[in-house]
């Protein structure tokens, strides 16, 4: 029956856990395209069937006819179907680069193809572009704070740091009150922690 590998990759794709990435069913995607490329075949011989018999394409409404047009229906519905496994998988990988940052782990990466990595490359080149010509880093806070400043106790001496507008000594066990966005590069260092109170 016409469609039905098409109908199957999207039923993988929407049987998967929602936002998970899988494995991209090279095999399958390739069956839908050859498909396509049979239905084009199909359709353009009956169009120059139509056509060596003289009759009207826009008109005539015989076996032919009708046989085109489930052709036609056919490719079109395989078409939706590439490009909707194609187009939720690559707001998956979009989505990856604000949930993962800028480096995949490996299994991720196994799941995806040559194009998509390149694909994630660049997305992830756009936005760091961007975030650095505006001067801002998106990926903080991806749910807004309640207070821009937090507590912070220093866990390792690091000295005289200019934070803002103010040189700040951060002494090992020192309590500070900083801004969220210069405090968060210093704790996913490692170097200081949220200080609860």
């Amino acid at each position: 029956m016409y469609g039905r590998k098409g109908s199957q990759l999207v039923r993988e794709l929407a049987s998967g856990e929602a936002g998970q990435l899988t494995s991209f069913n090279n095999d399958l995607f390739d069956q839908v395209v050859r498909e396509c490329n049979e239905h084009k075949l199909q359709l353009t011989s009956l169009f120059e069937k139509i056509k060596h018999d003289g009759l009207d394409i826009e008109r005539t409404r015989n076996a032919d006819h009708f046989g085109a047009v489930i052709h036609h229906l056919s490719l079109i519905r395989n078409k939706r179907c590439l490009m909707s496994y194609m187009y939720n998988r690559a707001e998956m990988i979009r989505s990856l680069r604000w949930k993962a940052g800028r480096v995949l782990p490996v299994e991720i990466q196994g799941k995806m193809t040559h194009s998509e990595e390149e694909y994630f490359k660049k997305h992830s080149a756009a936005l760091e572009s961007y975030m650095s010509a505006m001067d801002i880093d998106l990926t903080v806070d991806m749910v807004p704070p309640k207070d821009p400043y937090i507590q912070v106790r220093v866990i390792d001496d690091i000295g005289e740091v200019l934070l803002g507008d103010q040189v700040i000594s951060l002494v090992r066990n020192s309590v500070h009150s900083l801004k969220r966005s210069d405090a968060e590069p210093l704790i996913s260092q490692g170097l200081m922690e949220e200080f609860l109170g």
